[in-house]
């Protein structure tokens, strides 16, 4: 099997088991946490006056729904089963213009030219050949159509978002160590590669702008929080009982001067990038 295709089946994996279970059981906590980016996006479709809208990346649907109730119908795909399962069930509730398909936008065959704009919010991250997904997404969309998402910067600007695993690693050895140069969350912390990957996907009038915004999140749900999203997340349940609660009693001090009170807060460092198709 190549590496490739590896790293696809892993992110799969990954996404349709105990990420894709966690983000759903999150759901609240991490559209609250993340309001302000879905505001930024929902507004730039709005000024656009983007007719059809894919969301890439789209998890349980909330930034899709919300430019359905702004903007006009919306797609969000999402490669993991139980968040798309959750989307959909909202947006049936909520009754908005919305739909949703389990894919990889890597790979599915999105009819040509159907879309006027597409987003994502921290959606294109993970694809294993971002050249080729930003292709196809490219190929979705109409000429001249436009394209706005959200990434992380460099984790270095971001201690939030590491500061788990960074005081987990004295009990955890093998807890993985984060690659830039592999699909994650920091993958396109490097706006140069994020400039070549759209120019060779077919992407021009490319736009990237450093944004900092203030996230919070209640204190109460810290701990749940840490123990099962991120690297954190996922390693925690392979270890004992002793193990576990000895790493909650040492992860939620670090987390301190965070807190304030009632809430957690932080500044999430990104990039906000914007192109057209060529």
């Amino acid at each position: 099997m190549d590496a490739e295709r590896r790293t696809d089946e892993e992110q799969a994996a990954r996404w349709n088991g105990r990420a894709g279970d966690a983000w759903v059981d999150l759901q609240a906590v991490l559209d609250e946490m993340f309001r302000p980016f879905e505001d930024l996006l929902v507004e730039a479709m709005a000024a656009e006056r983007a007719g059809r809208v894919l969301d890439v990346g789209c998890g349980t649907g909330g930034i899709t729904r919300a430019v359905a109730r702004r903007v006009g119908p919306s797609v969000g795909v999402d490669i993991s089963g139980p968040m798309i399962e959750a989307a959909r069930a909202w947006a049936e509730r909520e009754g908005v213009p919305a739909s949703f398909v389990r894919a990889d936008a890597q790979e599915y065959a999105f009819e040509p030219g159907t879309f006027d704009a597409v987003i994502s919010r921290f959606g294109v991250m993970f694809f294993d050949d971002p050249v080729r997904a930003l292709a196809n997404l490219r190929s979705a969309v109409r000429d001249d159509g436009v394209l706005r998402f959200v990434v992380w910067r460099d984790p270095g600007e971001n201690p939030f978002m590491t500061t788990a695993e960074r005081a987990a690693a004295p009990f955890l050895p093998d807890l993985p160590a984060r690659r830039p140069d592999q699909p994650g969350q920091f993958a396109f912390a490097d706006p140069e590669r994020v400039r070549r990957v759209l120019a060779e996907s077919g992407w021009a009038g490319i736009d990237i702008r450093p944004v900092d915004v203030v996230c919070t999140l209640p204190e109460r749900d810290l701990v749940r929080y840490f123990t099962r999203l991120g690297p954190l997340g996922m390693f925690l349940p392979e270890v004992d009982e002793q193990t576990r609660a000895r790493v909650v009693e040492t992860v939620r001090p670090a987390f301190d001067p965070f807190v304030h009170g009632s809430e957690v807060r932080f500044t999430a460092a990104c990039w906000t990038v914007g192109a057209r198709a060529s």
